[in-house]
């Protein structure tokens, strides 16, 4: 597959939805270089399909830096920046994550009614769960009950099994 900006074989392949279409850009490695894919602060395959070639709309042109961090925080390993993480809201590395804690507990807190998954559980799954330990309890009390001859114990605990195995949840 070529690059659709030039003549040489497409290594990068990217995907995204713009305006609620499906894009697909094929690029070089010289390519996706020059137009900051490979960037770890992220990119917009927007701007790239709409921005075409370098200096087009959406791009930095060059010799113009680029807008001073906010605060200074930034990642000792890749150099990502609070400004970054705000603006693509992806992280650049996997120290992201614990250099920017605390402002990501507030964005979440923004966003969740709390800061910890907690999980779900599928509707019924728990009573299933919890009547399945009772019967395995059950079973090793109806045991002990047997070894020690309490035949009356065994014959109470043996209903409650049978009670417990036809309910249907």
């Amino acid at each position: 597959m070529k690059c659709d900006f030039c003549d040489q074989k497409a290594t990068v392949f990217l995907t995204q939805l713009v305006e609620g279409q499906m894009k697909k850009v094929c690029l070089c490695d010289n390519c996706a270089k020059e137009r900051g894919v490979t960037d770890p602060t992220g990119f917009s395959l927007a701007d790239l399909l709409l921005g075409g070639l370098p200096g087009g709309p959406g791009t930095v042109p060059a010799g113009q830096p680029k807008a001073a961090p906010g605060n200074g925080k930034k990642c000792v390993t890749c150099g990502f920046t609070l400004d970054d993480l705000r603006r693509v809201r992806r992280f650049g590395c996997s120290d992201c994550y614990s250099t920017f804690s605390e402002e990501v507990a507030q964005m979440v807190r923004g966003m969740h009614k709390g800061t910890s998954h907690l999980g779900k559980v599928p509707e019924g799954l728990m009573a299933i769960q919890f009547r399945h330990q009772r019967i395995e309890e059950l079973r090793s009390r109806l045991d002990q009950a047997i070894a020690s001859e309490s035949y009356e114990e065994a014959a109470g605990i043996r209903d409650e099994i049978r009670t417990l195995d036809e309910v249907k949840i």
